[in-house]
């Protein structure tokens, strides 16, 4: 059990909320359109895909984090610079992981097969990108945006202008929420020559920055129930997500960042499960009668 509650803190299975909710959205907007193709086997991958996608994202950046870890006063003791589990373990679940995301993709399309492998690229080479670029908040946005244009296109075999949006309002909504995150390693950062929005522009233009994003994200997602022409359940939805954020970011202070954890992890989770849960409903309301 000691074992078990290792791994899964090691991939933090719990986040698991931050990218699953939105992978619901594009696999029921694409079903409304082509329900025809619709297959429980399928629903069934695109939940498989995400966890198996996540594990060996997750794991991968622990491994390549490992000495900064180490160093660090706040994570010295996740499980590969505590020995819990050894990196040789890690890295050969990373590549289980990694075969298991890319053969769910091969029973679902010969597109989505071909786009695993990109995939794959962006969210395991975000682990690097803090390295030399301050973005490195945006390619973690991008590497959960995936998600729900990725679950579109199981049954739609096609890109088009909603999910893509979609998965735009996550980008945007992941690295606001990660640039806030960060706060807490902002000196440590500097100190390691590692590139982050706090570290390069400073607390209080981060914090701009992130509610810039989160803005943005909102505006996405207003643009898409606009698009879609969408019921009021929907709107409620936007109403409730943009409400969380915008009491995430009155706890989450210049002066004060006691709170980020409770924030990033509780509220930003919370948001994403609630917007999904009334578009979805929504949705399907729309769709039955």
């Amino acid at each position: 059990m000691t074992s078990i509650k290792d791994w899964s803190s090691l991939v933090k299975i719990s986040h698991l909320i931050f990218s699953l909710p939105f992978a619901f959205i594009g696999f029921g907007l694409a079903y409304v359109s082509f329900a025809q193709n619709f297959d429980f086997y399928l629903l069934l991958y695109v939940f498989l895909a995400v966890f198996f996608a996540r594990n060996a994202a997750m794991a991968f950046n622990r491994i390549v984090d490992k000495e900064f870890d180490a160093r660090n006063e706040r994570t010295k003791n996740r499980e590969i610079p505590a020995r819990k589990i050894k990196h040789t373990s890690a890295l050969a679940f990373v590549g289980l992981n990694s075969v298991l995301f890319i053969l769910v993709t091969f029973f679902i399309n010969p597109l989505c097969f071909y786009l695993s492998f990109v995939a794959l690229a962006v969210i395991l080479g975000y682990s690097y990108s803090k390295r030399f670029t301050y973005l490195s908040h945006y390619l973690l946005g991008m590497s959960l945006a995936i998600a729900p244009m990725g679950a579109y296109l199981t049954l739609s075999g096609t890109f088009d202008l909603v999910p893509i949006l979609i998965s735009f309002a996550v980008l945007f909504w992941v690295s606001g929420f990660d640039i806030l995150y960060s706060l807490q390693d902002e000196e440590f950062d500097r100190e390691q020559s590692l590139h982050s929005v706090p570290a390069r522009f400073g607390r209080k233009k981060a914090l701009i920055i992130a509610r810039i994003g989160h803005l943005f994200s909102v505006l996405m997602l207003l643009a898409v129930a606009i698009l879609m022409d969408a019921g009021i359940w929907n709107y409620v939805g936007l109403i409730l997500f943009s409400a969380i954020l915008l009491y995430e970011h009155s706890i989450v202070k210049v002066h004060d960042i006691s709170r980020v954890n409770f924030a990033f992890a509780f509220l930003n989770g919370m948001a994403g499960i609630v917007y999904a849960t009334f578009f979805l409903f929504d949705l399907f309301v729309f769709y039955i009668f």
